[in-house]
């Protein structure tokens, strides 16, 4: 097939579902402005909490996954062309991951919960083990989605069970958020974005084990890459299908333990670094659910195509809900944090996804790439003389997978 005509449509459309998802959340979220308005009649308060515990039941933890999984397929087939035009692609990945670093700054300055920045210094573990057998790197990969920093601070607590432990470092700094969050002004949001709010992103990253999750999700996408995973095949459906009930035995006892902890009678010192391990392993597995029911879905027909736009665009898609959703909430444009609940915020949130899909349709009409995939990969291959892959939807033949 021609790379014109060989675009991964389920891959393309299993992304703009996770951005789709990513954009109610952070509606509802208020952007990291967790408000609640006062007022609110009792039917409304019971809705609203209902659409909140749905919505993060679903997505929370699950989207950004899905986000990892890709970035690290994406990575395979990018560094798998170039290898079979006898070229190393790593060199050029980090340069790659150095600007989406920029990408990520920039998308900071709006919205400090950005995970491209994040993505951007993890991605770069995917040069070292690019070149690993297939066995070694899901041995690494199941280390990190193991939590072995948490497992550290288990067994550290051993001694002293029930001993006091004080609040997550990464709180003070968003309790500093809110405030210009609130009542800043565009230029106070954009500088406590970069400083504090930047900072206590990357500490609750690392206190919730997203550190080391991030990189064994980037690994597993690769490695789906060289198994030809997204291909439709017999083989693949058979796969999934297994992959979806194992992911379902595993999520549902993941989730009660995660839902619980009191049940586990044991003391806070032990109970904080057991709940990160459970509900990363909780999010792993549903993320899972997600992935094989969407991709087996995708075998019935190309209606899911409806989200390929925005994963073709999802990157421009990412920063302009930044742009825009803090514009909406925040104190230095409309400051809709104080009258909207989760009930008026998801509608928002699902009148913009339809625009922002509705754009991203319009404009592939006309170009290629969205506005930042193609700054982003004139930049990646600017000095070379050949043209590369892009990384949103990758044009690739198909049997390269």
């Amino acid at each position: 097939m021609s790379a014109n005509s060989s675009r991964l449509d389920a891959i393309d459309a299993l992304r703009g579902f996770a951005i789709v998802s990513i954009m109610l959340l952070h509606n509802i979220e208020h952007f990291d402005f967790y408000f609640v308005p006062s007022g609110l009649p009792a039917w409304l308060m019971a809705v609203d909490k209902m659409i909140w515990d749905s919505l993060f039941f679903l997505f929370g933890g699950k989207s950004y996954a899905i986000f990892a999984l890709l970035f690290g397929l994406t990575f395979y087939l990018q560094d798998h062309r170039r290898e079979q035009r006898g070229e190393d692609f790593r060199a050029r990945f980090a340069w790659r991951m150095v600007l989406l670093l920029g990408f990520g700054l920039l998308n900071s300055t709006f919205y400090h919960g950005d995970i491209l920045s994040i993505y951007a210094v993890l991605g770069l573990a995917l040069i070292p083990v690019a070149r690993l057998r297939s066995g070694v790197v899901l041995i690494i990969a199941i280390f990190l989605l193991l939590q072995p920093h948490a497992w550290i601070e288990f067994f550290q607590a051993l001694p002293a069970p029930d001993e006091k432990l004080a609040d997550p470092a990464s709180w003070a700094y968003f309790g500093r958020a809110e405030k210009y969050m609130a009542h800043g002004s565009a230029w106070e949001v954009w500088y406590g974005n970069l400083t504090n709010g930047k900072i206590g992103v990357i500490r609750w990253s690392w206190e919730n084990g997203r550190i080391f999750q991030i990189p064994g999700l980037f690994m597993l996408g690769m490695l789906a890459g060289r198994k030809s995973l997204f291909i439709p095949s017999d083989s693949n459906r058979i796969f999934w299908r297994k992959t979806l009930a194992i992911a379902v035995l595993a999520f549902v006892p993941l989730y009660i333990l995660k839902t619980w902890p009191e049940a586990w009678h044991i003391g806070a010192a032990l109970r904080r670094p057991l709940l990160v391990i459970v509900t990363s392993w909780s999010n792993v597995a549903f993320m899972a659910v997600l992935v094989s029911g969407f991709t087996l879905l995708s075998y019935s027909g190309n209606w899911l195509g409806i989200f390929s736009p925005l994963g073709r665009m999802s990157l421009t898609s990412y920063v302009v809900q930044s742009i825009v959703g803090t514009s909406i909430y925040y104190g230095f444009g409309l400051g809709m944090y104080q009258y909207t609940g989760a009930s008026f915020a998801l509608a928002i949130g699902l009148v913009l996804a339809l625009l922002q899909r509705q754009f991203s349709a319009w404009w592939l009409r006309r170009h290629k790439q969205g506005p930042l995939e193609t700054l982003w990969h004139k930049a990646t291959w600017i000095g070379a003389h050949s043209e590369a892959v892009p990384n949103i939807g990758a044009n690739v033949p198909k049997s390269s997978l």
